[in-house]
């Protein structure tokens, strides 16, 4: 039998324990049986919430791991996407200075315009991408619809998608001579200049624009010229507000 108080194993006939001395009777066993049952109930409490400690650590660790090359792959998805997401526009203004033909860039082998260089320099300096005739040549010469001088609304949105450009800009710009200013040599020369705003993921124009500019000039041509440029300073205003106007619903 055991010792009811210290579970020692005792004699059946010993009245006493002989570890602790406490007397021993009958009911020991009894009693020693039940304090090994809680004791070993007690293990098993222990044991059973080791494990389960040790099963939610290793499922921690492997949940992390699984986690980790999902999130790594998601950065470096992050890290190759580009981050300059500018608008392009693609300039079309056709120019007919005094005395001289209707040309443009995307029929010749000339660069941007008079007005469109102003145009160009005002848009890029509020903060706009401005494709320039060198990037868009390969693909104005991949069509003859491309290289005409009117060319039309449907045409320029496909040029915008070939180029990947959100935003045409297609127009005109003409300038003229005026009299002589009075008590001088010199000719008054003006400008206008009329245009749209194409978006070109749906092919909308999103806005109809118009400037004039005016200079004066002994050289009507030098005149005319700077009328253009002053004519592309002024429409230059519009065109970025609406552009404004446009990322801003984004």
């Amino acid at each position: 039998m055991f010792c009811s108080r210290c579970g020692q194993s005792i004699p059946d006939q010993s009245k006493f324990c002989s570890a602790c001395g406490a007397q021993s009777g009958p009911q020991d066993k009894q009693g020693a049986s039940c304090c090994y049952a809680k004791k070993a109930f007690l293990k098993l409490v222990i044991g059973v919430a080791l494990a389960a400690v040790i099963i939610a650590v290793a499922a921690g660790f492997f949940k992390k791991s699984a986690v980790a090359p999902a999130a790594s792959a998601g950065a470096s998805a992050q890290a190759t996407q580009p981050k300059n997401l500018t608008p392009k526009i693609i300039l079309l203004i056709s120019e007919q200075n005094i005395e001289g033909p209707q040309r443009c860039w995307w029929a010749s082998e000339i660069d941007l315009s008079t007005t469109e260089g102003a145009l160009a320099q005002r848009i890029m300096q509020a903060g706009f991408e401005v494709l320039e005739p060198s990037q868009l040549r390969k693909v104005v010469n991949t069509s003859p619809a491309f290289r005409l001088v009117s060319i039309s609304d449907n045409d320029s949105v496909r040029l915008g998608n070939l180029s990947r450009a959100q935003y045409v800009v297609l127009g005109k710009a003409i300038a003229s001579a005026g009299g002589n200013v009075p008590q001088s040599s010199m000719r008054s020369c003006f400008a206008n200049v009329t245009a749209k705003l194409i978006r070109v993921k749906d092919g909308k124009v999103v806005a109809y624009l118009d400037a004039a500019g005016n200079s004066a000039h002994m050289d009507v041509v030098t005149g005319g010229r700077e009328a253009l440029s002053n004519a592309g300073d002024a429409i230059a205003a519009k065109i970025i507000a609406a552009l404004n106007s446009e990322v801003g619903k984004k």
